[in-house]
């Protein structure tokens, strides 16, 4: 029966994209859903882009196995990003009418920056999409009995079929809905799970401890890399602008960033309270996949009702985070790839037909990436790393220094992914994402500083060589 219910859910969002395949005329109606979003939509369609399989299976297992320091990646730096978003990054890009963070790097430094920054833009995705998929799959697994590939290849040909027609509108429309169910399936099971426990019982020492207990530099660096991989490495990413620039106007996409950070901070904190009551209520259940604990723990100890709220909310939280994710790189791929190869002379109707197509392509490399990893957290994790070494930096310094410059963009880029890749897979006594960051920085000022400097002994020498002329 459950089963049942869950299909009818999924047909459901079937129907809900088609129809609003209707609304999608022109690219930018696929892409920004033709800006017309109240501020209640675009915080519902933020809060839910990134509330998915991370925060419900991924974070509640690092949450029981590490306690408060486990869980500040997610959801802390998460809700950390979205208020940075809306304090610091809304009002200025919104006044740009973009249609992706690459348009803003080739506006405000060159066509190079344009084309380096989608290149690794367009890879970050690919774990976060794999990620929902892996968590379908298990899903599915647990309720039907279904093969987990088979699992993958069926959640994303549903994802993909109504992001492909009705792109930015058919996911508004979905996390809107989505999000008044993440809401109350995750409401009621607190309240059932703390009804049953009726107390939190004591944990281990330093469970509830925020901060390091160890007073040392690795220590300290180790916190912070958890705070900014989320909390500041998510904020030059693609499914998240989209979100701000669908917005009516300035002042919507400035409050529905701030009103998503508080409701994902509060929303979030739900699954681990409902992981820490089961753990008291089904201790056995902690001896198996602690990223199934939950799911597990809803099958075993509640009735039907609650099953469908659970594993309903469950979903729709995965459904538009996956969906967001696969149509962000499309757009870059479709923008600022294959767009200027043409030399901007596509027409609007074909810029829409690449997008859909880039989808496509999206997609099959995510089933692929999500055969050969298990791991939600980590692959969260390893994608919003990824643009914080990359994307970061350029960002914040071409909004906020104006001296920052063509060549400093490029080497923060450059320098960042190669120190990150290299901490990786080397010993290293800094954090990958840390060590990645500084050159990053590093990259921009020396930079920035190095063509500054060219360029005024180039102009010097030519001023030199006009005099000599002239005498």
């Amino acid at each position: 029966m459950l089963l049942v219910f869950i299909s009818g859910y999924l047909i459901l969002t079937l129907i809900i994209g088609w129809y609003s395949s209707k609304y999608v005329k022109t690219s930018q109606d696929y892409v920004l859903a033709g800006r017309k979003m109240p501020t209640f939509v675009v915080a519902s369609g933020l809060f839910a882009t990134w509330f998915g399989s991370e925060t419900i299976l991924g974070a509640s297992s690092e949450f029981l196995d590490h306690g408060i320091l486990g869980i500040i990646e997610d959801p802390f730096g998460a809700a950390l990003c979205l208020l940075l978003i809306g304090l610091i990054y809304a009002r200025p890009l919104y006044k740009l009418n973009l249609y992706t963070f690459s348009d803003y790097f080739r506006i405000r430094f060159s066509k190079k920056v344009e084309i380096i920054s989608a290149l690794f833009m367009i890879p970050s995705y690919f774990g976060w999409i794999a990620a929902q998929l892996i968590a379908l799959a298990i899903i599915l697994q647990a309720i039907s009995g279904i093969e987990f590939y088979i699992g993958v290849i069926l959640c994303a040909a549903l994802v993909l079929f109504y992001t492909y027609i009705g792109g930015m509108w058919s996911i508004s429309i979905t996390d809107t809905i989505q999000t008044i169910m993440i809401i109350a399936g995750l409401i009621f099971l607190a309240v059932l799970f703390y009804s049953k426990s009726g107390q939190i019982k004591l944990m281990p020492d330093n469970f509830w401890r925020f901060i390091p207990k160890e007073n040392t530099s690795t220590s300290w660096l180790i916190y912070f890399s958890a705070w900014i991989t989320i909390g500041w490495g998510s904020i030059p990413q693609q499914d998240v602008f989209q979100r701000v620039l669908s917005a009516k106007s300035e002042k919507s996409a400035f409050n529905g960033a701030l009103i998503s950070s508080i409701m994902y901070l509060s929303v979030a904190l739900l699954p681990l309270f409902i992981a820490l009551m089961g753990s008291q209520i089904a201790p056995g259940l902690l001896k198996d996949d602690r990223q199934m604990f939950i799911p597990n723990l809803v099958l075993q100890n509640t009735g039907l009702f609650f099953q469908i709220m659970f594993f309903g909310s469950l979903i729709s939280a995965i459904l538009s985070t996956c969906s967001a994710a696969m149509l962000a790189p499309a757009t870059v791929i479709a923008e600022n790839l294959i767009k200027p190869l043409s030399g901007g002379k596509i027409s609007d109707q074909k810029l829409l037909k690449i997008m859909r197509l880039s989808t496509i392509f999206i997609t099959i490399i995510a089933i692929i990436l999500s055969f050969s990893r298990s791991s939600i957290f980590e692959l969260v994790s390893e994608s919003s790393a990824l643009s914080l070494v990359a994307l970061f930096v350029p960002l914040t310094a071409g909004l906020f220094w104006k001296k920052s410059n063509e060549m400093g963009a490029i080497l923060s880029m450059l320098f960042g992914v190669i120190s990150w890749i290299w901490a990786l897979n080397y010993d290293n006594p800094y954090p990958p994402a840390v060590f990645g960051l500084f050159w990053s920085i590093f990259g921009m000022i020396s930079g920035s500083f190095f063509q500054t400097k060219f360029l005024k002994d180039k102009q010097q020498h030519a001023r030199q060589q006009s005099r000599q002329l002239e005498n």
